[in-house]
């Protein structure tokens, strides 16, 4: 049986910084995007799922 989570890696949109997480495949088929904490830009940013 396969796992339920998968591991993916979210890219903000403005810079080269990404946030490693993990996402439940079933409930969430689509990418996410997330608005996060950008430590390079000192704000937050949209974050958008990458491969």
């Amino acid at each position: 049986m396969a796992k339920k989570r998968e591991n993916i890696k979210m890219k903000s949109t403005e810079s080269n910084f990404y946030y490693y997480t993990e996402k439940n495949k079933t409930k969430t088929p689509e990418r996410i995007e997330l608005k996060k904490h950008d430590p390079t830009l000192k704000k937050h940013v949209v974050f958008k799922e990458t491969k």
